[in-house]
């Protein structure tokens, strides 16, 4: 019987929630390539990630870059894009959609030229230009 209720437990390490983002984001970003060919301004988006609220209802749509004119062109078609959602992805409720662009590829970006500036033998730059060593000791 404890065989069956690990079995039955896996759900909970992986939740519904996290398995809609997944087929969402890639729904989406085979809409938006195929849109793409008729519309200039979608062209060159990467669906980096899908949040859905719990009750699925709403959408962010995470965007490694958000220029825009692509904002306003996704403006546009959100409601033809919920409508690809709903034929292709069976939900009680398709999730009203939301685009914004992913603060993972910027914070990646500003730690890639931090470690570039290091290899040259350049003092890295802190947010607000300063030498981060002169900052003084980070408490964690």
């Amino acid at each position: 019987m404890g065989a069956q209720r690990r079995v039955l437990d896996t759900g909970r390490r992986y939740p519904r929630t996290a398995r809609v983002n997944a087929v969402l984001r890639e729904v989406l970003a085979e809409e938006i390539e195929r849109r793409s060919d008729a519309d200039e301004r979608l062209r060159l988006l990467t669906v980096t990630a899908v949040d859905t609220t719990v009750d699925l209802r709403h959408a962010t749509v995470f965007l490694a870059s958000l220029p825009s004119g692509s904002a306003e062109a996704l403006a546009d078609c959100r409601v033809e894009l919920q409508r690809a959602i709903s034929r292709q992805v069976r939900l009680k409720r398709t999730p009203q959609l939301a685009f914004a662009e992913d603060p993972a590829v910027r914070q990646g970006a500003t730690v890639e030229g931090i470690l570039r500036a290091l290899r040259s033998g350049q003092a890295p730059l802190g947010s607000a230009g300063q030498d981060p060593a002169a900052e003084g000791p980070v408490d964690g």
